[in-house]
Parts: structure tokens; sequence; C-alpha cells
């Protein structure tokens, strides 16, 4: 047994019980093992490419990052026995490189005005020039990315409400955890609605999430499962980070406060008694030198 095989079966929590009669659950992802939802993902990634022969012992694990994937990456590469090298922006924070270097991967820093796309231009880059050197998975064009969340997460949800959930709202960085999960419940039952969060402008601080009008658009971005759209700012998104800490006891980062900001927004909109779900990204721990918690 391994840590891969604590991935998943995440608890549901309640977070508000009556907003407008609406009923809202977030996801608790930062339970898994590397603390965030990307290890869905990851996990699916590796297995697949372990599987394939994609993935051998002589190869090194490459990706671009903003964190989250990154630290999966280099938890499951060193459990699995892998190197793995990591491109990230050089504006991440402290505690994202710190935990990265934890489990000896190395990492290549990017242009920070280039954002996640600076970062993945450069993987593109090092795997061209030494392809037999890398296994490459790019998260972001990688089906196994999403169905991960299509097998599992939705599958999830749909036990654990029930049967009951009538939305599905969470933000998007690959697009991975919305794509998989939304295109699941919907074949689950096609009554469900299934909304993307996003940020109101491209420059924002939510990490991990994308303003899609202005970057690289993942290949598995699929905007004909969109049922409207919630745009958050970011103070908002500290505001509601705060009061899941706070309030809950839930120590997550700021795009978890994002997820649940939208939910509540959404619930205000209904008029019926529906059940939202959302997404815990991840965990606080790995902001914790933002000026939010001074």
């Amino acid at each position: 047994m391994t840590v891969l095989d604590a991935v998943g079966r995440t608890p549901l929590f309640p977070i508000f019980e009556n907003v407008k009669g609406a009923r809202i659950f977030a996801k608790a992802e930062f339970l898994n093992p590397s603390g965030s939802v990307k290890d869905r993902a990851v996990k699916g990634m590796l297995a697949d490419a372990i599987k394939s022969g994609k993935l051998t012992k002589d190869k090194i694990i490459l990706d671009a990052t903003s964190g989250n994937s990154g630290i999966a990456y280099a938890m499951f590469g060193a459990a699995l026995g892998y190197k793995v090298l990591l491109c990230l922006p050089a504006n991440a924070n402290n505690e994202r490189k710190r935990l990265l270097k934890i489990y000896r991967a190395e990492i290549i820093t990017t242009n920070p005005l280039e954002s996640s796309d600076g970062a993945l231009l450069k993987a593109r880059q090092i795997y061209k020039e030494n392809p037999n050197k890398y296994y490459y998975p790019d998260q972001y064009n990688n089906n196994e990315n999403w169905k991960a969340h299509y097998n599992n997460t939705a599958a999830e949800i749909w036990e654990q409400t029930n049967q009951k959930i009538t939305h599905f709202v969470a933000g998007m960085g690959t697009s991975g955890t919305f794509t998989g999960t939304a295109r699941r419940l919907k074949e689950f039952n096609p009554t469900i609605k299934t909304i993307p969060m996003q940020p109101e402008s491209p420059l924002h601080g939510l990490e991990g999430m994308k303003h899609m009008a202005t970057t690289i658009l993942p290949g598995f971005y699929d905007p004909a499962l969109f049922d409207g759209e919630i745009n958050v700012s970011t103070e908002e998104a500290k505001k509601m980070t705060k009061r899941l800490a706070e309030e809950l006891g839930l120590f997550v980062g700021i795009s978890s406060g994002a997820n649940v900001l939208a939910a509540v927004k959404l619930a205000e909109k209904l008029t019926q008694n529906e059940t939202i779900v959302t997404i815990l990204c991840d965990n606080g721990n790995r902001y914790i030198s933002d000026e939010l918690w001074d």
C-alpha cells in the first residue's frame, strides 16, 4: 500500500444549511494525502502512464504547475521512486516551493508575469528538446485528468447526496475537476446544473484558478457543460476563506473560499429548495504566509 491508495473517498461537509432554502455542501478534497484535489488527476495520469509503459524508471516526470499538482507529482514520485522536474511561476509562494523540495523535486521557475501559461510553455520546450529523457503527462491536455473526476469524484458526490444534488459549482485551472465531474453528473441526471466559478479579472489572487478568456485553454475545456457562470473577486474570496476557518474550523485555500462564495451567490438566486455541491480544493497550510492571515 502507498499514499496513492489514500486518494479519494473524501467526505462531503455541510457548509450552509439554509441559504434561501438551499443546502450547500463542500467536498473536502484538502483531505487527500498531498492536501489537494489534484491528487486525483495526478494519480490517474501516473497510473495510466505506468500501465501503458510510457513512464519507466529511467524517465523523469516533467510537468507545469501552479503548485498543487506539482506537490502531488512530487509526493507520488517519491513514493514510487521517480525523479520529478516541475516548471512553476517564480511568484509561487514559499510554502509550495518548500513542500516540493521536501519531496526532492527539482524546480524551474518561470516569468511570474506569464503566470501558469509561462510554466506550461517552458515544460513543453524542455520536453521537445529531450523527449526520451522525460515523461510529460501534460495535465492540461491529458484525458486521464478529467476521467479521474468522471469515474470517482462525481460518483462519490452522487452517492453522498443520496442522488439529491441539483447544482454543481467549481472553479477551473486545468478544468479537469469541473469537466469530469459535470459530465458524469449530467449523465446521472440531465437536470443537474453545472456552473463554473471564474475569477472576475485576468489579474487575480485565486491560486490555481484561471481566467479562461485570457489564458491558453486546456484541451478538454468544454463550455457545453456550462449552465451559466459566476464571477468572484479575490477580496470576496478571502473574506469567505477567513469565515470558513473562524466559523466552521475549515482551514482551506483561497480558491476554496471562492468556490463556496460562488455557491452562496447561486443559492441566493434560487427560488426552490436545492442541493448545491462545491469543492474545497486544498488545505490552508500552503497559504500561511498570505497577508490574509496576518
